[in-house]
């Protein structure tokens, strides 16, 4: 038997507007090439000047893990060449980071919880991008320069399923602090994973294997997966020692492998020194108290709905795992409608309904139109049955909630006239049962409901076509 053991680096892009060393913006998606400037090429006599922003960013971050954030870091030059690093060096933070010691809590489908450590995170520049066509490879430096957040774990995870969860929070968390927008796609939220195993009960930390810049966690899961059996039939074939180096591996989607990258340089390699053309970074009382102040967190709005609303610990993580789903279930709740319900046509009945990646605050049901469905039924304008109608027309045409309610003839009948008339006839044409349910045949009033109804086309409010049905038969 096995243990697993599992560390992570990620690596956050800080949504600042310009690069973290010079003014250069750091949009995406700009013609290749064209955010550059002679600081973020590395040009002689161009000098670095930090960007504060990306500081008071990584300090939110110290406040939300519970870290302690060093008043005074500093930064250091990592040395190494690639095509993408114009500098053949990367500003970083070795020896003293922004960030040291927060932890974060996961949380698993049966309740329990686990506290994963953070060992540190701390600032560095990104480097630019290397594009492959077929035989041509072309480097984009638009992204060289950008703060990023390196987020290092320690190796407290132990399964492929713990580390998703820690990512996952992590990734909620970033976004609901506002330092990162986190897309996995753009690269702005990119995860490096350290793999090893050991028999179970030993102590000793084997050789660890780094799974480099994967980029959404149904892969990261499955190159954890991958990885793991790898070194356990090397460790059961008996090569454990000549298979498993320290080096760094890509994850192949397609042949569903880890491939080996490249050997993994150690710190020595990287000819660590300090940054000679930066000063310390203090963190000034003014700056210390404004990282403090950090919006809810998750955990935080988690534990506010379950109190303030009375909904489950299951729904309330559903709706808070993601900023915007929390958000959307909010605006909801100000059309004034119950939580109950709001949870209910949230998580069931709209995101039943989409798939494709497609969420609640991506679809084309705004949280005012659900909100304002909700309270259709509220106000018994509508059933529920006939408001799932509506989604669903909604979400084929769109159009206006009350407008495709009439349209498609879903109102409600809650005009005592109206109803009494109709079931007048419906007790007439059924005499016989009528005098069977007043000698004792009960079940019979379900019978009257269902001939209602029908009559009605469904229109017929249950509560008041019950009211008035129970009156005429007891008569």
């Amino acid at each position: 038997m096995f243990e697993t053991i599992i560390g992570l680096e990620v690596h956050v892009q800080l949504n600042t507007q310009s690069k973290l060393f010079c003014s250069c913006p750091t949009s995406f998606n700009h013609t290749q090439n064209t955010n550059t400037c002679p600081t973020c090429l590395a040009l002689p006599g161009a000098l670095p000047v930090l960007n504060k922003e990306a500081v008071r960013k990584a300090g939110m971050f110290g406040t939300a893990v519970g870290a302690t954030i060093n008043r005074t870091s500093f930064f250091d030059r990592k040395s190494y060449f690639y095509p993408d690093s114009p500098s053949a060096y990367q500003i970083t933070q070795l020896y003293t980071p922004v960030v040291e010691h927060g932890k974060l809590t996961i949380d698993f489908e049966d309740g329990s919880h686990k506290t994963i450590r953070i060992n540190r995170a701390h600032i560095e520049a990104d480097a630019g991008k290397n594009i492959h066509e077929g035989s041509i490879s072309k480097v984009d430096l638009n992204r060289a320069g950008t703060p990023l957040l390196e987020i290092v774990s320690e190796p407290d995870m132990r399964s492929a399923e713990e580390a998703i969860l820690y990512l996952k929070k992590l990734h909620s968390i970033v976004r609901y602090i506002d330092i990162s927008d986190a897309n996995m796609q753009e690269g702005s939220f990119r995860v490096d994973v350290n793999v090893s195993i050991r028999p179970k009960g030993d102590e000793k930390l084997y050789t660890r294997v780094e799974i480099k810049n994967i980029n959404s966690f149904r892969f990261i899961q499955r190159a954890i997966e991958l990885e793991v059996a790898r070194q356990k039939e090397a460790w059961e074939d008996g090569t454990y020692e000549s298979e498993i180096v320290q080096e760094t591996r890509l994850f192949d989607q397609v042949k569903q492998e880890t491939r080996s990258m490249r050997g993994k340089e150690e710190a020595a390699d990287y000819r660590y020194f300090p940054e000679p053309d930066l000063l310390k970074v203090i963190v000034d009382d003014a700056m210390y108290a404004d990282v403090c102040n950090i919006p809810e967190l998750p955990d935080a709005k988690k534990e506010r709905f379950v109190n303030e609303f009375g909904i489950n610990d299951y729904n309330a993580s559903v709706i808070t795992a993601e900023l915007e789903t929390a958000h959307y279930f909010e605006e909801m709740l100000e059309q004034g409608i119950s939580a109950k319900n709001a949870v209910t046509w949230l998580t069931v009945e709209l995101q039943g309904r989409l798939s494709g990646g497609v969420t609640p605050s991506s679809s084309s049901i705004s949280a005012v139109m659900l909100g304002t469905l909700v309270k259709r039924i509220e106000e018994s304008v509508i059933s529920g049955k006939a408001a799932k109608e509506v989604l669903d027309y909604l979400l084929e045409n769109g159009g206006d909630i009350d407008d495709v309610i009439e349209k498609l003839g879903l109102k409600q009948v809650s005009d005592t006239g109206a109803l009494e008339a109709l079931i007048d006839e419906i007790l007439h044409a059924n005499a016989d049962k009528v005098a069977e349910y007043k000698s004792g045949k009960d079940k019979l009033f379900g019978f009257f409901v269902g001939q209602a109804m029908k009559a009605s086309k469904g229109s017929a409010n249950p509560n008041t076509l019950n009211e008035i049905l129970q009156t005429k038969l007891a008569q």
